[in-house]
């Protein structure tokens, strides 16, 4: 009799996030991230029940990781303001690899009207409680409006953005956020 061997769930979480980076969304079906796990496609099955469930998984992984990332630089018991300013630099931080990961996970909750509302809630609770109808709030909710602009124009391929340009963007984002005027690169001698 043969032995029922447990599916890694995290593995199988790699397998797709790599068939979405790599080939896209559409390129998601049971049958290629089973091929690409080394497992069954009944095993992909029994432990996601249908692809929206999967793409939930690796959408909740995904974010989870970030979130956990924003909570150890935004510190103990956050402001929203503080929240804000760590989703920035986390998203500063962000290599090309990551953020190839994010994009194709974006990319999978578009795709879903119940994902895509989702999303929009994280965005409203991520800005909640900032003062709007203050010059500081304002900054905020605009430093991180432009934080998310500039990740999607990089990482989805709209713009091409060196390693010095994210630098200085970023640095640009969070003067704006502290309220300080953008860095002057340094001239060139003239």
């Amino acid at each position: 009799m043969a032995r029922y061997q447990a599916v890694d769930r995290n593995s199988v979480l790699d397998a797709a996030e790599l068939i979405v980076r790599t080939k896209g969304i559409a390129a998601l079906t049971f049958d290629a991230v089973a091929k690409a796990a080394g497992i069954s496609k009944g095993g992909v099955q029994s432990s996601f029940g249908t692809k929206d469930r999967l793409i939930t998984a690796m959408y909740e992984r995904w974010g989870g990781e970030f979130e956990a990332l924003v909570a150890r630089l935004a510190g103990p018991e956050p402001t929203p303001e503080a929240l804000a300013r760590a989703h920035v630099e986390g998203t500063r931080r962000t290599d090309k690899a990551e953020g190839d990961r994010a994009a194709g996970m974006m990319a999978a909750l578009l795709n879903s009207p119940n994902h895509l509302k989702g999303v929009q809630a994280w965005y409203k609770q991520r800005l909640d409680g900032i003062d709007t109808d203050s010059p500081e709030g304002r900054r905020i909710r605009l430093a991180f409006i432009a934080c998310e602009g500039a990740f999607m124009l990089r990482y989805f391929g709209f713009m091409k953005i060196s390693q010095r340009e994210w630098r200085e963007l970023f640095a640009d984002i969070l003067a704006l956020m502290d309220g300080a005027a953008p860095a002057m690169p340094a001239s060139s001698g003239a």
